[in-house]
């Protein structure tokens, strides 16, 4: 124990003597671990966030087509429907004695390019996300007609706060249709998720059915025009909704519920288990995230290879050293754990510092990437493979120092005194 004490003073004094050049390579080894790690956590916090955009929602229910399309729309609000599923099948589905609630989602409306969704009451009683946590509301709930909620990055980009008017428009692209006879008033704020909502504007079912009482078919009926006052003498009544997000009183009987919401009579509806479809899309995106990671590798390949040839070019001038180290006692087993505990050393340091350093950017990070861009990294205990990852750096770090170590074993005792070297 006192021979290795003895050794691991000497490489760290070694290195002190050559930390000039020794620091470049551990800072090479500090960005690729924040790089390998950081990415490794992004990718694993993202995909968690996605999984659980909808916390302990056990069916999608929509008009029968695609897995990952209704998912698309019913979760993220992206593209369309190809039929909406009408409130008879809504009511229905409610009815089943296996259902405990069911949100219901109509879509089809933008402002400024955020999709607009219209729901009721189960929505803010029974949405949860990222940990099971429900939705913070900042004002007041859509109760009222022509009132709107507002997700947390739409009222922060376009810079909306409680009390402003905005109009809506039938569609999203360029020949999108302008509601602007019925206005709605700005009547609460969610906090930010990292969720969809914090991309979306929500109104009440009614108010849906209120600014599209005088159109038909996607288009205002000529020569009819209903004003905002007058529209509650309307049924207001939805008579279709695009999505149903449902959750069960007993998980264990969701294939049950499944299969009997499919093979209802009737219309033709998918009931899709949202893990099911997100893992489908996923395997979609995978692609990309092979890319990065392989990316990473090779910049933590280089900051190895950096590593050995620094240790390679300092053998010429440490031959001296190591022949004196020899010539006082030290075998060549000896010689080999001192060259391969400077290389072990380095890499752990930077390993450490890594660590350290990618624990202090997601602490003062965190909170505003939430606010900014939605995204959520919190921290958290390393995962099993970002676990692999560090022990993979740290072998190949030992296995980087193992070609000098055998090299300086090769070492004559009478070369490294020749005053020529």
């Amino acid at each position: 124990m006192s021979r290795l004490k003895t050794l691991l003073a000497l490489a760290a004094r070694s290195a002190f003597n050559r930390r000039g050049s020794l620091s470049l390579v551990t800072v090479a080894i500090i960005l690729s671990t924040i790089l390998l790690v950081g990415l490794e956590r992004l990718r694993t916090q993202v995909r968690e966030s996605f999984t659980q955009s909808v916390y302990g929602i056990d069916l999608l229910v929509g008009a029968r087509g695609g897995h990952a399309q209704l998912v698309l729309y019913a979760i993220f609000h992206l593209g369309g429907a190809t039929n909406n599923v009408s409130w008879a099948k809504v009511e229905e589905t409610v009815a089943l004695p296996e259902v405990a609630f069911a949100i219901p989602l109509s879509m089809g409306d933008y402002h400024r390019g955020f999709p607009v969704v219209a729901t009721d009451d189960n929505f803010l009683a029974h949405y949860r996300y990222r940990k099971n946590q429900g939705l913070k509301l900042n004002g007041q709930t859509f109760t009222e007609l022509f009132t709107v909620v507002l997700g947390a990055e739409v009222a922060r980009r376009l810079n909306y706060a409680k009390g402003d008017q905005i109009v809506l428009s039938h569609g999203g692209g360029d020949h999108s249709r302008v509601h602007d006879d019925k206005p709605f008033t700005v009547v609460g704020i969610f906090e930010p998720t990292g969720s969809p909502v914090d991309r979306s504007l929500y109104i009440s079912l009614e108010s849906m059915e209120a600014i599209h009482v005088d159109w038909r078919g996607g288009a205002p009926i000529p020569g009819f025009a209903v004003k905002p006052q007058d529209v509650k003498k309307f049924n207001l009544r939805p008579k279709s909704v695009t999505a149903l997000l449902v959750g069960l009183k007993n998980r264990r009987l969701i294939f049950q519920t499944q299969a009997k919401i499919q093979n209802a009579s009737g219309e033709a509806l998918s009931a899709v288990l949202p893990g099911v479809a997100l893992d489908q899309l996923f395997q979609l995106l995978g692609g990309g995230e092979r890319v990065l990671f392989l990316v990473s590798i090779l910049v933590t390949l280089t900051g190895l290879l950096g590593l050995t040839a620094t240790i390679l070019a300092s053998l010429s001038e440490r031959r001296r050293e190591l022949a004196i180290l020899r010539s006082l006692g030290a075998s060549l087993r000896d010689v080999v754990t001192l060259v391969t505990l400077e290389s072990l050393g380095l890499t752990l340091t930077g390993l450490v510092l890594g660590l350290a350093i990618l624990a202090g950017l997601i602490a003062f990070a965190g909170p505003f990437l939430l606010y900014r861009f939605g995204a959520v990294l919190e921290l958290s205990p390393p995962t099993t493979r970002e676990g692999l990852i560090l022990g993979g750096i740290l072998l190949a770090g030992l296995i980087a120092g193992l070609g000098p170590a055998l090299k300086a074993y090769f070492f004559s005792l009478s070369d490294g005194l020749n005053r020529q070297v």
